[in-house]
């Protein structure tokens, strides 16, 4: 077992085992999250996962951001893919068996064919090649523009965000606030090429969030796997960058008796 640890939490928390398959950095995140029933998003997730709630409520989130310092363990730099936007449609999960909490894509849209198409053969990720646009307007003050391409209906997501500064209540997040269940996991959760149920560890230090302004002028991609975003604002957060290392996928243990557990059973932190 190897004995070093990296700081990513209130406590040490140690390297998964293996080596990293691949690195990457997220700059300039908006985070827009929404409370919906367990109910809502239970049939977008596949056997094998459980929905993760908060207070009662499964939470989809809405994070554009652009990426940099992408790269393979032992193969070269993705062409034209030094950086670029990218967007993605996400709620979270549990491994029914070890309880371990993640994070589960719902859609990914890039607008490099090249890193979208990577994603999807090591990761079995719902990669999207878009158009996209991702323009610094301030210091902390961003437009973001998304179209998907050869998609029969427009999917469009357009907005404006702005980063409010570092503050004491987001410094440190802790166990059992909202900010410590978005963004304290450490594994992607996906299927592997067998459509078998997988995940992926992820390392980072955690997230250093700020509170949030923005303005959504355009958001199609809940309704365009069918989700209704409830007619309250969402909960906003802003993250000025993070390294993450991701690992290989790795097959989930077949849950006993496996069976969709029926979003009414899902415990509530």
């Amino acid at each position: 077992m190897r004995q070093f640890q990296i700081r990513t939490s209130n406590k040490p928390r140690p390297l998964p085992s293996g080596r990293w398959a691949m690195t990457q950095r997220l700059n300039d995140l908006l985070f827009a999250h929404w409370p919906l029933p367990p109910a809502a998003l239970a049939p977008l997730i596949p056997d094998g996962m459980q929905i993760d709630t908060f207070q009662g409520s499964a939470w989809l989130g809405v994070v554009p951001f652009w990426m940099d310092r992408i790269r393979l363990r032992g193969l070269p730099s993705i062409p034209g893919a030094r950086h670029f936007p990218e967007i993605n449609l996400r709620t979270y999960v549990r491994d029914p068996q070890n309880g371990m909490p993640g994070v589960y894509f719902l859609s990914i849209d890039a607008n490099n064919l090249l890193g979208a198409a990577a994603a999807r053969v090591l990761y079995n990720l719902p990669c999207h090649w878009a158009e996209m646009r991702h323009q610094q307007r301030s210091e902390r003050e961003f437009a973001f523009y998304c179209r998907r391409r050869f998609t029969g209906k427009p999917v469009v997501f357009k907005a404006r965000y702005r980063g409010l500064g570092p503050s004491h209540k987001l410094a440190d997040t802790r166990p059992g606030s909202l900010e410590f269940f978005l963004t304290e996991r450490y594994c992607l959760f996906t299927r592997d090429r067998e459509g078998q149920p997988a995940r992926a560890s992820i390392h980072h230090v955690p997230w250093p969030l700020e509170d949030a302004e923005a303005e959504i002028e355009h958001n199609d991609l809940p309704a365009s796997l069918g989700i209704n975003l409830p007619s309250g604002p969402p909960v906003l957060h802003y993250s000025r960058r993070m390294a993450l290392y991701i690992w290989q996928l790795e097959r989930l243990q077949p849950t006993r008796g496996a069976h969709r557990m029926p979003a009414a059973a899902v415990p509530s932190t």
